[in-house]
């Protein structure tokens, strides 16, 4: 079996990137506050015009008062007064009818801003949602190699076909040198097909030797796997025999003579350790301060599996409107930003269905 073997690395050595995700959001602000400024200026001119045109009403008044009683002397002065009385008043209409027309269109201009800024807002949280559960896809793509792969170590294969003392002693030694290089798993198991474990790398912190498995998910599966190059990815859960730490645990079956298609012996298992990997995913994701944001992981279930806050691992379901959708944001009733993205896959590890999730605070 050939398989591509990638070397190991820790999620923490890998971040959401984004650009600088100020950017947008500042200069929306920039043109928002600005349409904000040419609406007061706007109002304020308009009201000072229309301040001077009452007072031209009131000279104009004054002035027809003054010739009312000048009598036939002052007719001429008269008709002067009532011709500027009626350019107070059209400068006043057309003052007014400024005002109302530039603050409804700088109104609709400040919405159309507004609903722009919060489109691309949501569209930015999607992406990063993108970024984040590619990131764990990616790394999850390594460990069905890693698992593939160690199934036909020599040693491995050995001890499966044949758990004698000494040989049990050489394949959890082996394991133990892998466990060495490879610091993102707790534990490698080697079961037979009965769900015993035989072999365990580190036997010395995790007394799991001759305890049996059968009965879990992910042993299950991966007895009814049709070849060495297939692969069981088992759901996050707390693995009891390991101190109840958090693992993604991945199976291969073990094959006479290491060959892909050869009689299956046993069944190899890696606990990927889970939580400080996932967490340095959802806290590596750049979302902006004032965005508020809780980065989540989900699964199928919409179960929470890792949560940049650290909150509810394990335990708390959140609510999705997917819409028949893989990708997507909206506000929920809060007014809050849900955005949302399905796993791609990588290569040839499909994924489980899970989520990247990024839940904003609504924008002040």
């Amino acid at each position: 079996m050939s398989i591509a073997l990638p070397r190991a690395k820790s999620v923490a050595s890998e971040s959401a990137v984004s650009p600088d995700v100020d950017n947008e959001s500042d200069i929306s602000a920039l043109i928002a506050r600005l349409t904000a400024e040419v609406n007061q200026i706007a109002c304020e001119k308009t009201r000072s015009i229309q301040k001077i045109t009452n007072q031209m009403k009131m000279l104009a008044l004054n002035a027809l008062i003054e010739s009312s009683r000048a009598g036939a002397q002052g007719a001429g002065f008269a008709v002067v007064a009532q011709e500027v009385r009626g350019v107070g008043q059209q400068v006043e209409t057309i003052a007014r009818e400024l005002e109302t027309q530039l603050t409804r269109r700088t109104g609709n201009l400040m919405s159309s801003i507004e609903r722009m800024t919060d489109r691309s807002r949501g569209e930015r949280m999607m992406d990063l949602s993108l970024n984040a559960i590619e990131l764990i896809d990616r790394n999850l793509y390594e460990r069905t190699c890693d698992v593939r792969w160690w199934a036909t170590d020599s040693a491995v294969v050995d001890c499966a076909a044949s758990p004698q003392p000494a040989v049990v002693a050489h394949a959890s030694e082996r394991l133990g040198v892998i466990l060495s290089a490879y610091t993102v798993y707790l534990d490698l198991w080697l079961c037979d097909l009965e769900g015993n474990v035989i072999a365990s790398g580190r036997a010395d912190r995790f007394k799991v030797i001759g305890r049996n498995v059968a009965a879990t998910k992910w042993f299950r599966e991966a007895k009814e796997l049709r070849s060495g190059d297939d692969y069981v990815a088992g759901d996050i859960e707390c693995q009891p025999l390991l101190g109840n730490a958090q693992v993604a645990t991945y199976c291969a079956s073990v094959r006479e003579g290491g060959k892909a298609h050869g009689k299956p012996t046993g069944v190899l298992a890696i606990h990927f350790d889970w939580e400080p990997q996932a967490r340095a995913i959802v806290q590596g994701v750049r979302v902006g301060a004032a965005d508020k944001a809780r980065v989540l992981l989900i699964d199928s279930n919409f179960r929470v599996i890792a949560a940049s806050d650290g909150q509810g691992l394990l335990t708390e379901h959140v609510s999705l409107s997917l819409n028949g959708q893989r990708s997507g944001f909206y506000q929920d009733r809060s007014g809050a930003l849900v955005a949302f993205h399905g796993t791609p896959g990588y290569e040839t590890y499909r994924g489980l269905g899970w989520y990247g999730v990024i839940l904003c605070g609504a924008a002040s």
